[in-house]
C-alpha cells in the first residue's frame, strides 16, 4: 500500500521536461540577447565619445597642421593597451561619426539598434538627411548591414527625395512615402511582358516587393473588384499602411503615363472611400506605376492634391555609373520644377547631395 502511495506522488510531481528546458532557454537568449544590445549600445557610444573629444582637440584649437600626425600617435598608443579596434583607419571613422552625428541625443537613441559596421555604413554619405533615413530604416525594419549597404546602393533616399520634389504645401499624398523610380529588377521579368505578367511578379514576390515599395504596407488584394451600377471596375493592386492608417491604391501600366489615368484612379480613389475606409482611417491614395512617367504633365495635371502619386518602374537596373547618373538627371530635373513654383513656400529648392564622400583612408 505504501509503494502504491510512493508511485502516485511521483506521478502527481512528475515535470514537463521538454517545457522546462523551452522556459528556460528562452530566458537564457532573451538576456543574452539584451546584453549583446546594451554592449551593442555602449561600444557606439564609447566610440562616438572617443571620436568627440578627439576632435575637440584636434579640430577646435586650429591644429590640423600636424593634426594627422597627431591621431597616428594616438591611434598606436591605443592599440597598444586596447588593441585593433582603434587601428587608424578606425579612430578616423570615429572623428567622422561624432562630426556627421553631432547631437549626441539621436547617437543615443541609435545605439542600441545600430551596430557599429551599421554606422561605418552611414559615414561615407554627404547629406545628414540621407544618414539619419538609412538609420531610421535599419530601425524599422531591423535591416542587416547587407541590407542597408543594398538600400544606398540602390539610392533608396533619393528616390523618395524625387517624389517629395514633386509633392506641394496643398498635396494630399504624404511626404516621405513613395519612391521614384521603382526597382522592379528584383521580379526577374522577361522581354515582352504584359501587365498580367508585371501583376503576377509582384504577387508571387509579394515580400520582395515591399521592401522595395517602402515600410509600413501590408498587401490586401489583387484585382479589387469594385462594383458600379452594373459595371465591375477591378483595382490592379490594394495596400493598406499601418502607420498612415490608410489605404493605399496601385495601378500598374506598361506604357508611358496617360492623363486617362488620372481620372480612373480618382474612381478606385472615390469608391475606397465610400465603400472600404473604417472608422478612423485616413482617405485613401493612390499611385500609378508605369514604364515612363512624364513628370512634367503630372505636375500640370496637379495628381497629388488628388492624392495620386506617378511614378516610374525599372524591371532591370543599368550599370551602376549609368544609375547614378540617370537618378541625378531625375533629381534636377524634380529640383528645378521645385524651383518653378515661386508662388509656393515650398518652392525653396532643397538640394540632395547624393555623391559618396570621399575619405582619407580610402575605406569606400
Amino acid at each position: 500500500m505504501k509503494k502504491k502511495n510512493e508511485i502516485a506522488v511521483h506521478n502527481e510531481t512528475q515535470i514537463d521536461e521538454i517545457a522546462l528546458f523551452r522556459r528556460v532557454s528562452e530566458i537564457i537568449e532573451n538576456r543574452k540577447y539584451r546584453t549583446q544590445v546594451a554592449a551593442n549600445s555602449e561600444v557606439t557610444l564609447m566610440f562616438w565619445e572617443v571620436g568627440q573629444y578627439v576632435n575637440s582637440v584636434v579640430l577646435d584649437e586650429k591644429r590640423a597642421a600636424y593634426g594627422k600626425q597627431i591621431v597616428a600617435t594616438l591611434s598606436l598608443q591605443l592599440q597598444e593597451k586596447y588593441g585593433k579596434s582603434f587601428e587608424l583607419t578606425n579612430l578616423r571613422r570615429m572623428m567622422r561619426f561624432a562630426e556627421k552625428f553631432f547631437d549626441y541625443s539621436i547617437v543615443a537613441t541609435l545605439s542600441p539598434q545600430l551596430s557599429w559596421s551599421h554606422i561605418v555604413e552611414l559615414l561615407p554619405l554627404k547629406s545628414y538627411e540621407a544618414r539619419i533615413y538609412y538609420a531610421q530604416d535599419v530601425l524599422d525594419r531591423r535591416l542587416a548591414v547587407r541590407e542597408l549597404r543594398r538600400q544606398i546602393s540602390r539610392k533608396a533616399f533619393e528616390r523618395r527625395e524625387i517624389v517629395n520634389a514633386e509633392l506641394t504645401e496643398q498635396s494630399a499624398v504624404p511626404f516621405n512615402v513613395f519612391k521614384d523610380p521603382f526597382l522592379l529588377d528584383i521580379l526577374d521579368l522577361k522581354d515582352n511582358y504584359l501587365e498580367a505578367d508585371l501583376e503576377k511578379a509582384i504577387i508571387a514576390d509579394i515580400q520582395k516587393f515591399i521592401l522595395e515599395f517602402g515600410h509600413g504596407f501590408s498587401f490586401i488584394e489583387s484585382q479589387k473588384r469594385m462594383p458600379i451600377d452594373e459595371e465591375d471596375v477591378f483595382l490592379d493592386l490594394l495596400f493598406y499602411h499601418r502607420i498612415l492608417k490608410r489605404l493605399v491604391a496601385v495601378e500598374l501600366k506598361i506604357g508611358k503615363f496617360k492623363a486617362a489615368y488620372k481620372s480612373q484612379m480618382e474612381l478606385h480613389l472615390a469608391w475606397l472611400d465610400e465603400y472600404e475606409r473604417t472608422e478612423g482611417e485616413e482617405p485613401p491614395i493612390g499611385i500609378i506605376l508605369c514604364a515612363s512617367a512624364n513628370r512634367k504633365k503630372v505636375e500640370m495635371l496637379k495628381m497629388d492634391k488628388a492624392g495620386i502619386a506617378v511614378a516610374e518602374y525599372w524591371t532591370e537596373l543599368p550599370p551602376k555609373a549609368v544609375f547614378e547618373q540617370k537618378i541625378k538627371e531625375i533629381m534636377q530635373e524634380a529640383q528645378e520644377r521645385l524651383e518653378r513654383r515661386k508662388a509656393l513656400p515650398s518652392a525653396i529648392p532643397k538640394r540632395i547631395e547624393y555623391f559618396i564622400e570621399q575619405t582619407d583612408d580610402d575605406e569606400k
